[in-house]
């Protein structure tokens, strides 16, 4: 099957989130007794789909919350009740999560074909990266989500590896003929060399919670970037960050969590990675072993990243978006970007 990979392309008109009507919405809402007061706003998310509701009378001193409607066929509801057990988890360790809530008995919920749940609305902003203290901060908050992470393994959700983020992946962009033919060829060496030096680290390939390395997987936030962090500024109620979005949590080694948030040339990332791990050390080891991981982790998210688009084209959101995505233009980037992520791989990763 080859997609319709261009910019005037059109999605199939049959997606499940077509049937996600603003009525629907809020039908699903009035099901377990939720009754929003008409003002509703869709929320930046092109996995699932998440409205911010305000609610005509408050339910537990809420009187705004975010509905997430998973993206059919992603997630089991056994791998969802996973996640809500996490987020569960981390309040009831005092760390500033946003969990579910928790409506009729439960955090998961069915209408009209969809899996949804409820939250509070928090408010915040995009922290500050380039100041040292918020890393430090955020350094902090990221140890104790995982020292709870470290405490027992996720039994169903997938794990961040190898086999996960890059085989599977890859083939399935070749069987779906997704990859422009004229740089079929070299994105496939470019990834076979690449994949090489990320299997090198045990800790990426599928296998048991402790590596042959010595180095853990534990349950991670696993996709920790700054716009799934709130921050409120000090001197104001709640000060510092709330860890939002769940929805990739995975097994994986702890480094995953850190290295999203670095940015700039390879001077400033140092900086913010030293900032990041003196934070994190105030209250867990950092195990200085997994810096070597962050290019092969780098790298699976770029492999990852071209199968996930491709697996949403028929999702309306996604042509309108992403409207480069797939061109032979693309695909020689990704060969470069390949190319760029073996040299990185192949020298001194970064310090602390």
């Amino acid at each position: 099957m080859t997609l319709p990979m261009t910019p005037d392309s059109v999605a199939p008109t049959d997606h499940p989130y077509r049937a996600l009507t603003p009525d629907v919405v809020q039908d699903a809402l009035a099901s377990i007794g939720l009754w929003g007061d008409g003002r509703m706003a869709a929320l930046n998310s092109f996995e699932n789909r998440v409205y911010q509701i305000h609610l005509e009378s408050p339910v537990d001193g809420v009187d705004q919350v975010v509905a997430k409607f998973y993206r059919p066929g992603r997630w089991s509801d056994e791998q969802i009740a996973e996640e809500h057990a996490f987020a569960m988890e981390l309040v009831q360790a005092e760390i500033p999560a946003v969990p579910p809530l928790v409506v009729n008995g439960a955090t998961l919920h069915h209408f009209g074909g969809f899996a949804f749940a409820v939250s509070p609305r928090r408010g915040g902003r995009r922290p500050e990266l380039d100041d040292f203290d918020v890393l430090e901060w955020i350094g902090r908050f990221l140890a104790r989500i995982h020292s709870v992470g470290a405490t027992q393994p996720f039994l169903v959700r997938p794990a961040l590896d190898a086999t996960n983020f890059a085989r599977e992946p890859r083939d399935w962009l070749m069987e779906h003929a997704a990859v422009a033919p004229e740089v079929r060829t070299a994105w496939a060496a470019a990834l076979e060399e690449a994949l090489a030096l990320v299997e090198a680290h045990p800790v990426l390939k599928a296998g048991a919670t402790l590596a042959e390395d010595g180095i853990r997987r534990i349950r991670l936030h696993g996709d920790c970037h700054p716009g799934n962090i709130l921050w409120t500024p000090e001197g104001q109620p709640g000060a510092g960050p709330h860890f939002v979005d769940l929805d990739d949590a995975r097994t994986g080694p702890a480094v995953q969590d850190l290295w999203m948030l670095l940015s700039g040339d390879r001077r400033q990332q140092t900086q913010q990675l030293g900032a990041l791990v003196d934070g994190y050390e105030q209250f867990r080891p950092f195990d200085r072993r997994e810096l070597a991981l962050i290019e092969p982790l780098r790298t699976l998210r770029l492999i990852h990243y071209s199968a996930w688009v491709a697996r949403r084209w028929d999702d309306p959101a996604f042509p309108i978006n992403f409207p480069w995505f797939g061109s032979r233009d693309y695909w020689q980037g990704q060969v470069d970007m390949l190319v760029e992520q073996i040299e990185e791989m192949q020298g001194a990763p970064l310090m602390a």
